[in-house]
């Protein structure tokens, strides 16, 4: 009886040994900032190259590469919440992926806590994990307890690194420093100091000193349309963006971190008696804000994200409450236009919830007593 040899497997690499099946290994890199991705060779590059030669390097034990990369370039090893971590994810639980190789594990996970959730799924799917600079295999327990002692270390480095820019935040504002965020209308950053502009700093003035004598948004909104003044962004002004000027303590010359206002070393362009003037009238609605606050939980409605106003203007729900009546609450559509800039010809205004939920509700209750409407369904 003449003997059949078996064929040796060999590796899409071009080296293999017999009877070894294939190893399918995916490359995951990450960086946490983009500083330097828009260079020839960055270190995703570099994470890349060394991750391929060191699959190549174990083509004997059957380690071939995927078609595919993970890359998550400017993005934090301290969460889960990275688009190309979830894709690997998804491919394992597909059963696509045998090997995870890292340049570093810290560059898989800083968490020890998402570390362990990996931990399990790769369980729980029959893959290892393996990095090139630091020589572990998560298939041994040996692997596994040096796994956790580094991350630990990961870890604690990312904790520690918080607390500093924490505290540099703090000692920073503390004396007055800007250090970055939104930049407020009226000023403009120079060597990380906020300095005036005169023409939107007398255009803030305006708008703080106009609510003050007549309280009224929807007015000023509607004049600076009228005036086509818009924010520097291009947009027009909202009820919303005014109201978050008049609680920027910025204009007046204060720095505000971890809720505590600090003397800042910018120009206010705000006086003292100016913002009192506005928070006293901001105060004396603050019982109807109460009210509203404490029926937020309220079921949500009916017609959310449908109902559209004859201009195509979408329809929001909106609510007022009326202090005369007991804290009663009208519930009513309102176009979304109305409710950022007030009425204005381009508007529609405002239509009855109840009413309108009512027609629809009926409707519908005609149509599933109609025996023809729930055949052609």
């Amino acid at each position: 009886m003449r003997e059949t040899r078996k064929q040796p497997y060999f590796s899409s690499a071009g080296i293999g040994s017999p009877n070894v099946p294939p190893k399918r290994c995916a490359v995951y890199c990450r960086v946490s900032s983009d500083e330097g991705l828009d260079q020839a060779f960055n270190s995703i590059d570099a994470q890349k190259e060394s991750g391929h030669a060191f699959i190549k390097s174990q083509a004997h034990e059957g380690w071939i590469s995927v078609t595919d990369d993970y890359d998550d370039p400017a993005y934090s090893g301290g969460n889960m919440e990275r688009p190309a971590l979830k894709r690997l994810l998804r491919d394992i639980e597909a059963g696509k992926v045998d090997i995870i190789v890292v340049y570093k594990i810290d560059r898989l996970s800083r968490s020890l806590a998402d570390f362990a959730k990996m931990v399990d799924i790769f369980d729980r799917n029959g893959v290892s994990f393996s990095a090139v600079t630091q020589q572990i295999n998560s298939a041994t327990s040996m692997g596994r307890l040096m796994l956790n002692v580094l991350l630990s270390f990961a870890q604690f480095e990312r904790e520690v690194t918080s607390e500093r820019i924490r505290d540099k935040f703090a000692a920073s504002a503390a004396k007055g420093m800007w250090m970055g965020g939104p930049l407020p209308l009226g000023y403009r950053v120079e060597n990380r100091r906020l300095l005036i502009v005169p023409q939107e700093a007398e255009l803030v003035r305006r708008i703080f000193r106009q609510y003050a004598a007549d309280p009224y948004v929807t007015g000023i909104t509607q004049q600076l349309m009228a005036e086509g003044i818009t924010t520097r962004k291009g947009k027009l002004f909202c009820k919303q963006t005014i109201h978050k000027m008049f609680h920027n303590r910025i204009y007046l010359g204060e720095i505000v971190h971890k809720g505590k206002a600090f003397p800042g070393q910018h120009e206010g362009i705000i006086t003292q008696a100016e913002w009192d003037a506005v928070h006293a009238v901001l105060a004396t609605d603050k019982n109807i804000r109460r009210i509203k606050n404490q029926t937020r939980q309220s079921p949500p409605a009916l017609l959310r994200g449908l109902v559209y106003a004859p201009t195509g203007s979408r329809m929001v729900p909106s609510y007022t409450v009326k202090t005369k009546s007991g804290g009663k609450r009208y519930r009513y559509y309102a176009d979304l236009k109305y409710v950022r800039y007030g009425t204005s010809a381009e508007t529609y205004g405002s239509i009855n919830a109840d009413q309108l939920e009512g027609i629809v509700v009926q409707q519908v209750l005609q149509a599933l007593q109609s025996p023809a409407s729930i055949q052609a369904v």
